[in-house]
C-alpha cells in the first residue's frame, strides 16, 4: 500500500519513494488521483501534476523494476457527453451546451443536425473520447500514457472507467469529490441537497465495493500485452441525480433536496454505463442495488478531506 493518508511522504510524483514502493511488486493498481471539478482552469496545473506527471513517473519506475500489469482508475468522464439517438438521424455526439442555453434552463442537448430532442443511451468503450473538463483531460492523458508504457515495454494494461462511485469513506466537505459525496456532506451540516440544473441528469451510481471487487478481478486476470484494454465499470442501472439526492436525504432522514436551476460549464447532462465487455471478459458483477448501497451510504461515516 502506497497511500498519501498513510505517509505525508508518499507521493507519486517522486520517483525514489515510488521505487522503494514496487519492491516486490509483480503488479500496480493505480488509484492515486485529484478527482472531481475543483475550482475550474485554476487548478489545472496541479490536476496535470498529480495525474499526469504522477502517472507517467509510475510507469517509468515500473519499466525500470520490470513490472508488467497496470490496472488504472479509469474515468467515464474521458466521453463527455454520453451516446444519444436522434429519430431522424441515429446516434449523435452533441457538442458542448451553451452558456446561454444553460443560463435560460435549456439543459437537454438537442441534434446538432436537426435541433430536435434526443434520446440518451448507455456508452459503450467504442464511443470516441471527448473530455470536457481539465479532470477529464488529464484521466484521457493517464490512459495514453499507459497505452504508451505497454506498447514499449510489453506490459498489460487495464483501465476501469469508472462511472459515479459511492459509498462509506468519502471525503467530507470538499470540491474535489463527486456528486454523492456533496449530497451526504450536506445531510451531514443538516442541510439540504442541493441539485443542480432540474435534477434530471442520468448518471451510473456503482458502490465502491464493486468497484473494490472490479479492481481484484482485473489484477488477477490474464491481460492482452502491449496494449492498454478500457472497460466501463458501472452499475447498469441509470438513476437522475435528483433520485440519488432523496434517496440519500430519506435514508439520512434529513431535509429534501433543493433543485437549485444552476449549473457548472464542465458538467455533462447524460451520462451511463454499458459494462457488458468487462462482465463479458472478466466474469464481474455488480453486487449492492441502488437502494442498498445508497441507504448504507447515508447513515455510514465519511472521512475529512
Amino acid at each position: 500500500m502506497f497511500d498519501v493518508r498513510e505517509d505525508p511522504g508518499a507521493d507519486v510524483r517522486d520517483p525514489e519513494a515510488v521505487e522503494r514502493a514496487l519492491s516486490g511488486v509483480d503488479a500496480v493498481c493505480h488509484q492515486a488521483a485529484m478527482v472531481g471539478l475543483g475550482d475550474g482552469i485554476s487548478d489545472a496545473a496541479e490536476y496535470v501534476s498529480r495525474n499526469d506527471l504522477g502517472t507517467a513517473v509510475l510507469l517509468a519506475a515500473m519499466a525500470k523494476a520490470g513490472v508488467g500489469h497496470l490496472v488504472l482508475a479509469g474515468s467515464m468522464a474521458v466521453y463527455g457527453e454520453g451516446r444519444y439517438t436522434c429519430p431522424r438521424h441515429g446516434s449523435v455526439r452533441p457538442g458542448p451546451r451553451s452558456v446561454a442555453d444553460l443560463d435560460a434552463g435549456r439543459f437537454e442537448p438537442v441534434c446538432p443536425a436537426c435541433g430536435d430532442d434526443l434520446s440518451p443511451a448507455p456508452v459503450d468503450e467504442d464511443v470516441p473520447a471527448d473530455p470536457r473538463n481539465v479532470y477529464a483531460a488529464t484521466k484521457l492523458a493517464q490512459e495514453h500514457l499507459a497505452a504508451a508504457w505497454a506498447r514499449c515495454t510489453g506490459g498489460s494494461a487495464v483501465s476501469l472507467r469508472y462511472h459515479n462511485v459511492y459509498g462509506p469513506g468519502m471525503p467530507r466537505d470538499t470540491p474535489y469529490a463527486g456528486v454523492a459525496a456533496l449530497f451526504r456532506s450536506a445531510l451531514a451540516r443538516g442541510e439540504a441537497p442541493r441539485v443542480f440544473e432540474d435534477g434530471r441528469q442520468l448518471r451510473d451510481f456503482v458502490h465502491v465495493r464493486d468497484v473494490a471487487a472490479a479492481n481484484a478481478t482485473a489484477l488477477e486476470a490474464e491481460a492482452a500485452p502491449g496494449v492498454l484494454t478500457a472497460y466501463n465499470t458501472g452499475s447498469g442501472e441509470p438513476h437522475t441525480v435528483g433520485e440519488m439526492a432523496r434517496a440519500l436525504a430519506v435514508a439520512h432522514g434529513g431535509p429534501e433536496p433543493v433543485v437549485t436551476g444552476e449549473y457548472r460549464l464542465g458538467d455533462v447532462r447524460h451520462i451511463t454505463a454499458d459494462s457488458s465487455r468487462l462482465r463479458a471478459a472478466l466474469g464481474w458483477r455488480p453486487e449492492i442495488g441502488f437502494e442498498e448501497g445508497m441507504t448504507e451510504f447515508a447513515r455510514a461515516g465519511m472521512r475529512e478531506a
